[in-house]
């Protein structure tokens, strides 16, 4: 889609598109009032400035849209709406040994059950040996700092999945 075409959606359209970039309900109406944009640039600082304006509740919120990483199941099912964004995202579990899947769905349950949110990274480019890793890492951290991290991973995906936008 072009951001002219973009720019040209009725209101519910808009916030469909925004929503399978981050699905924060928040972000998602101040983003929509954003428009008409300019540029991408000016699309992506609207995006980050509206993202930090959010609240807590809004990350938590955004962070139930995704799948959890290694869940290929159900990144087939749940999530079809964003599944082949989050499939491309975690391309790096595809060919994940059981092993590594076992270990994700440990680590995963670990990190939910401390945090209360599912684990959120920025999965492009990323091996599942090092999202693992990444997992491991992270549980180390306290409520205060992992918020910060997982709330700048989403900043991450959301910039990504609306360059993807553009380019559909």
């Amino acid at each position: 889609m072009t951001l002219t075409a973009l720019n040209a959606l009725p209101p519910e359209q808009l916030n469909e598109a925004l929503s399978k970039c981050c699905g924060a309900t928040a972000w998602i109406q101040k983003m929509s009032n954003e428009f008409p944009v300019q540029d991408e640039d000016s699309l992506l600082a609207a995006a980050a400035r509206n993202w930090h304006s959010c609240t807590e509740k809004d990350w938590k919120e955004a962070f139930t849209h995704h799948p959890k990483i290694g869940d290929l199941h159900a990144l087939q099912h749940k999530f079809a709406a964003t599944g082949q964004w989050a499939a491309g995202e975690q391309v790096g579990t595809v060919d994940a040994s059981t092993v590594i899947l076992q270990a994700f769905a440990k680590g995963n349950k670990l990190y939910e059950d401390k945090f209360g949110y599912i684990f959120i990274v920025c999965a492009t480019g990323k091996s599942a040996p090092e999202m693992l890793s990444i997992l491991t890492e992270r549980l180390k951290n306290n409520e205060g700092e992992e918020i910060k991290i997982a709330m700048g991973e989403q900043e991450k995906i959301t910039a990504i999945r609306l360059k993807k936008l553009l380019s559909a």
